[in-house]
């Protein structure tokens, strides 16, 4: 089962992922999640908790890729677990998106000489997973 928490502001959506990211509903909440972000300029989908992935869900990365480059829209990924990464390493995925640490997300969301970015990466990283609001 995949947990989806979205934070948006006017630019910015931040997904959270939790959970397992495979073929069938897991997909389809993760894409409606994403879509319905369309008039904002960054969607960052942050995978540190997603637990397990199968070929169903790294399409979906995949098509959620090609549906925001056609509307013009960012996305990163970030954080991703080391099942994700080993993942996307492995496709050679990982040369196609755009895969950032907290730390750094946290220092674009708050501007470049954001002091604090470091601090607040720790404390995100001490969560536990969030629930779907």
């Amino acid at each position: 089962m995949l947990t989806i928490d979205v934070e948006t502001n006017s630019e910015v959506a931040v997904v959270h992922c939790s959970g397992r990211l495979v073929r069938g509903v897991s997909v389809c909440t993760l894409r409606n999640a994403v879509v319905s972000q369309r008039t904002t300029r960054i969607v960052v989908l942050d995978l540190s908790q997603v637990e397990f992935m199968d070929a169903g869900g790294l399409n979906a990365l995949v098509s959620l890729y090609h549906w925001t480059c056609s509307h013009g829209i960012q996305l990163k990924l970030v954080h991703p677990s080391k099942l994700v990464r080993e993942m996307l390493t492995r496709t050679r995925l990982n040369r196609v998106f755009d895969i950032s640490s907290l730390h750094d997300v946290l220092t674009i969301l708050g501007g470049s000489d954001c002091h604090r970015a470091k601090y607040a990466s720790e404390y995100w990283l001490q969560q536990p997973a969030l629930a779907v609001k």
